[in-house]
């Protein structure tokens, strides 16, 4: 566990990067399920297993306009402060609390919410951003019992690897961490945080800029980028510069990552004042942070497939069911539905639960027609309701 060393923001390869992110152009607009593992990872059939754009002629039927979220249970409530979320194979899951960096164990069938164990080092500042932030199950979890974290310590953002133990007793299954990567630039905002697993067995990380905007374009920076990296967070020889972790570049926040069944990787994004923003990534693409915001037609920037004001969405986290994305809103206080028609979307976004359930944060796609959303109000920046934070289940068309 402790025998690879830790890669630095100084190991991302700089020479030549300008020239790949700058040829994109303008204009491009395996969780296990909650009570079925026997279906577990079946949404990444049919996925690219490189870390290549897939053929935009490789789309589905397109997801009506319209469609459907309905609450159907309340899986846990009273948590505190819950970012990340990872589904284990026998559908329990494991939540990560920001503030204290305690990770937690919720039973899906019964609620029962039972401490884990704590991921030392993990820096929180009341008001900000930072903590005990995404995490990630090991794609091979039945063999190495891996669980992976993204936190902020006081000097970095950090990914490391555990080994989880439940014969262990209660608040002691967690092993020492096993950092793979470090020195991805922290601040008391925008951290980005969210970490996933892909198609393609690469681990994936959103980060943000920490507010120092001219980060997202440089590019032997690892802050406002998505990151793809192997389980050992060594850079795969696919990736767009051969020794650099840089998936993307010129991203202000991003907290949100998820896949559709074509291969597509899709992400949120926190804009400034005007625009939020739903992207589709490819390779080596540059997202324009912070030169533009939103929908520009500038080359050689990416425009973002959808946009929203920035007091509708404050976008987190994203998840892929039934032919659409769906998004969680903080400040917008929303669930935000995207349906997809291929690398477009199928019509205008439509928003659920407006106000009712208060800043929503992380979306889990347990099968097609179920989804997971923890709310976000007990982060400082919330109303809390009674019984909050919760974790709801939905069924969506």
């Amino acid at each position: 566990m402790r025998g690879r060393g830790a890669r630095s923001a100084g190991a991302a390869a700089a020479a030549g990067l300008v020239l790949v992110l700058g040829g994109c152009s303008s204009g491009g607009h395996g969780v296990s399920p909650l009570l079925s593992p026997s279906a577990s990872r079946a949404s990444a059939t049919a996925r690219p297993t490189h870390g290549t754009a897939p053929s935009a002629s490789a789309s589905a039927s397109a997801a009506p306009v319209k469609g459907t979220a309905k609450v159907t249970a309340t899986v846990a409530t009273k948590l505190a402060q819950p970012w990340g979320v990872a589904q284990l194979p026998d559908g329990t899951l494991l939540v990560a609390s920001r503030d204290s960096g305690k990770i937690s164990r919720v039973d899906a069938r019964t609620g029962e919410v039972t401490p884990v164990g704590s991921v030392p080092g993990v820096s929180h500042t009341p008001g900000g951003e930072a903590g005990l932030l995404g995490l990630a199950v090991s794609p091979d979890f039945g063999s190495d019992h891996l669980v992976y974290a993204y936190f902020t310590t006081e000097s970095d953002n950090r990914i490391a690897r555990m080994l989880y133990d439940p014969t262990r007793a209660e608040g002691e299954q967690l092993g020492a961490p096993d950092t793979i990567l470090r020195d991805i630039p922290m601040g008391l905002i925008h951290n980005g945080g969210r970490i996933a697993f892909g198609p393609d067995g690469m681990l994936y990380a959103g980060t943000g800029e920490t507010g120092r905007r001219g980060l997202a374009q440089d590019v032997t920076s690892l802050a406002g980028k998505i990151l793809r990296m192997t389980p050992d967070g060594q850079p795969p020889a696919d990736n767009p510069l051969p020794g650099s972790l840089v998936y993307s570049t010129g991203h202000r926040n991003v907290q949100g990552l998820a896949w559709d069944p074509q291969g597509h990787l899709w992400a949120s994004e926190f804009g400034q004042d005007t625009w939020d923003e739903l992207n589709l990534i490819k390779p080596g693409g540059n997202y324009g942070w912070p030169v533009v915001e939103g929908i520009a037609h500038r080359a050689p920037y990416i425009d973002p497939v959808v946009q929203w004001h920035t007091d509708e969405a404050s976008p987190s986290g994203i998840a892929y069911a039934g032919g659409s994305i769906w998004m969680a809103a903080l400040k917008g206080e929303r669930l935000w539905r995207i349906p997809l028609d291929g690398t477009k979307a199928a019509g205008p976004p439509q928003a659920f639960f407006t106000g009712k359930y208060g800043r929503l944060r992380t979306v889990v796609a347990v099968d097609d027609h179920t989804i997971l959303l923890t709310t976000s109000n007990t982060d400082g920046r919330g109303r809390p309701h009674p019984g909050d934070d919760r974790i709801l289940k939905l069924t969506v068309s």
